[in-house]
């Protein structure tokens, strides 16, 4: 008994868009933090 399936493979536009979505917010996110801290310490 043997299934041949075929991987999922999402293109990469799709894939850069959504890393995009998540990735920059959260990076400004870090930044602002670290700013803030920066100023709080320093």
């Amino acid at each position: 008994m043997s299934s041949a399936q075929t991987p999922v493979t999402p293109s990469t536009g799709k894939l850069v868009i959504a890393w995009a979505l998540v990735g920059v917010p959260l990076a400004y996110g870090v930044y602002e933090t670290l700013t803030r801290v920066a100023a709080l310490f320093g």
